[in-house]
C-alpha cells in the first residue's frame, strides 16, 4: 500500500493562473489560458477535450516536464510542495520520489531491454523494486515473456505496457497518464484502466489521465473538460 506524504485536506495536485504559450506574433498559440484546477488525493480523474485543447500540455506542465509561461501569480503544487520556480535539478529529484508518467510516445531507452527500462527510474533513485509488485504488474499486462526484448523487438502495444509498468512500479503518489490506452487493443486497454482504477481505490494514488475515449473516462471518479486552453 502506498504511504502518502500529502497532508490531509490538501489537493494532490493544484494549479492557479497557469498559462502556456507557443510561438510568437501571428504564430502564437495559447495552449493554456489562465487554468486553475485542483485534483483530489486518491482519486482517478480523466481530462478530456477536443484535439488541440491543451490536454497534453496541461499534463506535461503539471508534472513539471514543461515550464509554463512566467507569471508571478502562477501556482503549481503537488501535495504541499510548491514546484513553480524551482530549479531543474530540484524538479527532477521531486519527480523521482513522487511522480510517475505514462508518455504517449513511450519514451523507452532503445538500447535497454523491457526489464531494464522498467527498472530504470528506481535504479536512478538508488532503489530496488518490490519483486512481488513488479511480477504482478508484468503478469497483469502480459509482459512476462518480453522482458529480455529491446523496444525495437516489441509492438507498439507492448511498448506502451512496458511504459505503464515503469510508471507504476515505484508506487508514486501521483501518476500522470497521457492516452495510456491509445496503442492498446480493447482487452489490454481494459486491464490498464483497471490497474489505474485499483491504484486509486486500493493504494490511494492520484491518477490524472488524458483521454479522448469516453469508455476509458468512465473508469474515472471525475472528468474534467478542457476547451481552448
Amino acid at each position: 500500500m502506498t504511504t502518502s506524504t500529502i497532508p490531509a485536506g490538501t489537493p494532490a495536485v493544484a494549479t492557479r493562473n497557469l498559462f502556456k504559450t507557443y510561438g510568437k506574433g501571428e504564430a502564437t498559440v495559447h495552449a493554456l489560458n489562465n487554468v486553475s484546477v485542483d485534483f483530489e488525493h486518491g482519486k482517478f480523474t480523466a481530462i478530456m477535450g477536443p484535439s488541440g485543447s491543451g490536454k497534453s500540455t496541461l499534463m506535461q506542465t503539471l508534472a513539471t516536464l514543461d515550464a509554463p509561461d512566467r507569471n508571478p501569480q502562477t501556482i503549481i503544487r503537488i501535495g504541499g510542495t510548491e514546484l513553480y520556480g524551482q530549479k531543474d535539478n530540484q524538479l527532477t529529484e521531486f519527480r523521482r520520489e513522487h511522480v510517475g508518467f505514462i508518455f504517449q510516445a513511450f519514451n523507452l531507452v532503445p538500447t535497454l531491454t523491457a526489464g531494464q527500462n522498467i527498472a530504470l527510474p528506481l535504479g536512478l533513485a538508488g532503489k530496488k523494486p518490490d519483486p512481488v509488485w513488479r511480477d504482478y504488474l508484468v503478469q497483469t499486462l502480459g509482459l512476462q515473456n518480453r522482458l529480455d526484448h529491446r523496444p525495437e523487438q516489441l509492438s507498439g502495444g507492448q511498448q506502451q505496457r512496458v511504459a505503464i509498468v515503469r510508471a507504476l512500479l515505484a508506487r508514486p503518489e501521483v501518476v500522470f497518464a497521457d492516452e495510456p490506452t491509445g496503442n492498446l487493443d480493447s482487452n489490454s486497454g481494459s486491464e490498464v484502466l483497471r490497474l489505474l482504477r485499483d491504484a486509486a481505490t486500493e493504494h490511494q494514488q492520484t491518477i490524472l489521465m488524458v483521454t479522448h475515449d469516453a469508455h476509458a473516462a468512465s473508469y474515472a471518479d471525475r472528468v474534467v473538460f478542457l476547451k481552448d486552453g
